[in-house]
């Protein structure tokens, strides 16, 4: 017997904006939503809405007695996926996966599609953006074609539903869920109300088959995901798909996972033949050189539970504008203004007058703040035309104060650049346990940073011009009040190293 609802009118005052059009139960001498004052006016009565007990299900049963394994997850044939879902597709779950145009969500998931068919579990991948004829091109490209694989183009949700009874699933791949229409709903394909209706049907569909639902959602320009906030509460699952179209690395990020962590990155490689998953991806954030050049500086971040060793660069040239530029790419802007000021106040590094630009390589973004320290010794390696050790990393947030703070996962961080070969690494004090032949130098602040670097060398000086001599006592005067507390070099904080000019240091 299906729930009664019963509809009473009482003759309750309500009010209404005639500004916005807001509806109140009770007069107020400014409206809520738009703080309009003297706009709300009583225009009627409020039905009170009541809901009868209607049949249940399912009765309820202790929590122990519930059957878990109907709900043990499923490989999708793809590692890197697997370990951001939690190790793979719980059946009845519906996974949002939203990135920008371009930047691989139709490659991967018909890539998927193909590999988690089989003959017990089929997919049924429905496109709304594309004929059924593109996406076999496609599949032939990445070499994604399975017997068990169900290809339909709709943009109806009703034509949708019927597929689903037709094929039977395992998986759906809804490829994209704003393209999708209810046709007993006005509105285009994409508004918040046909964007709601259709994920609410496509939910309703997986959990009474158990059939897991991956849908592709697009993004606005501030790479929020388009349509209603309601859509990203109402699935399981909220993936994100991030990556720069010109470089190769692709990352996935979980922001809602109800059967596992969301601290987890799944890391991949676009290609002319596809995408695939990088179990090692630390080599694309590397530059391999023979000898170290100034400027470049080598960290380990932490990309949810996943260390990856990155390299961030500096260069800097003399400004030629009365403002110095400073350019960044794959760091934040305000992040290098703070570490370029703690650098020159606190390191003695002179930056007034110098165009600054600072850069990732491979595509990374750095965005916590345990890449400080490679920055600002990038920064003054570049300074000072002097080139680090290339088996040297630094790991480490630096303070307003010049203070080297401890991150999250330093023993992490080192074992990664350990076993990459790194030998020596500059830390914020009290690292924990230090790999093996590691040799690990604690520094508290910025200026023992700076006084670590090995066989630093001046930079070459401008010829000066002819002064007088009250404006070479004034001179002199300055560089004694400036000097940098770079100029010592002790040699105990880096003892056993060599000059950075050694055969040694390739």
């Amino acid at each position: 017997m299906a729930a009664r609802t019963k509809t009473t009118a009482k003759p309750r005052p309500s009010y209404r904006c005639t500004e916005c059009g807001a509806q109140l139960l009770k007069w107020v001498g400014r409206c809520s939503e738009c703080n309009a004052w003297g706009t709300v006016e009583e225009y009627g009565a409020v039905p009170i809405r009541t809901t009868a007990a209607g049949p249940v299900s399912a009765p309820a049963k202790p929590i122990g007695q519930v059957d878990g394994q109907v709900a043990t997850a499923r490989s999708t044939g793809v590692p890197e996926l697997d370990r951001v879902l939690g190790g793979g597709l719980v059946p009845g779950a519906v996974v949002l996966l939203a990135g920008e145009p371009g930047v691989g969500k139709s490659t991967l998931l018909l890539d998927v599609a193909a590999k988690a068919a089989s003959d017990r579990h089929r997919t049924l991948y429905v496109t709304g953006e594309e004929s059924a004829g593109q996406v076999r091109l496609r599949a032939d490209r990445i070499n994604a074609l399975s017997d068990h694989l169900y290809l339909a183009a709709e943009q109806d949700l009703g034509a949708v539903l019927g597929h689903i009874d037709a094929v039977g699933p395992g998986l759906l791949i809804l490829d994209s869920v704003q393209t999708i229409a209810s046709a007993e709903l006005d509105g285009a394909p994409g508004g918040p109300a046909q964007v709601r209706e259709v994920a609410g049907a496509l939910i309703r569909a997986s959990k009474e088959r158990g059939m897991a639902t991956l849908l592709v959602g697009h993004v606005t320009k501030d790479g929020q995901i388009a349509g209603p906030r309601l859509l990203e509460h109402l699935v399981d699952v909220v993936l994100s798909f991030e990556g720069d179209r010109h470089a190769r690395l692709r990352l996935i990020r979980g922001v809602k996972n109800r059967y596992g962590a969301t601290d987890e990155v799944g890391c991949f490689e676009l290609h002319d033949e596809g995408i695939v998953g990088l179990a090692d991806p630390s080599g694309l954030f590397l530059t391999r050189r023979d000898k170290p050049v100034p400027g470049t500086c080598l960290t380990v971040t932490l990309e949810g539970k996943r260390p990856l060793v990155a390299e961030v660069q500096a260069l800097m040239v003399d400004s030629q504008i009365p403002s110095p530029r400073r350019t960044t790419s794959g760091l934040e802007s305000p992040r290098i203004a703070m570490i370029l000021a703690v650098v020159e106040r606190h390191g003695g590094v002179k930056l007034g007058k110098q165009d600054i630009y600072t850069a990732t390589v491979g595509g990374v973004k750095l965005t916590e703040p345990s890449a400080d320290l490679a920055i600002a010794l990038a920064v003054a390696s570049s300074s000072t035309d002097t080139p680090l050790p290339s088996n040297l990393v630094a790991i480490g947030e630096v303070g307003l104060a010049g203070e080297v703070r401890r991150v999250t996962g330093v023993q992490r961080r080192l074992a990664e650049a350990h076993r990459l070969g790194f030998t020596h690494a500059l830390v914020p004090p009290d690292p924990g346990k230090v790999p093996a032949g590691m040799k690990v130098v604690e520094v508290a602040d910025i200026g023992e940073a700076l006084r670590a670097i090995p066989g630093r060398r001046p930079r070459s000086k401008p010829r000066q011009e002819a002064v007088t001599p009250a404006q070479q006592g004034a001179q002199a005067l300055a560089r004694a009040r400036a000097q940098a507390p770079v100029a010592a070099h002790p040699e105990e904080l880096m003892a056993g190293w060599e000059p950075v000019d050694s055969d040694e240091l390739g």
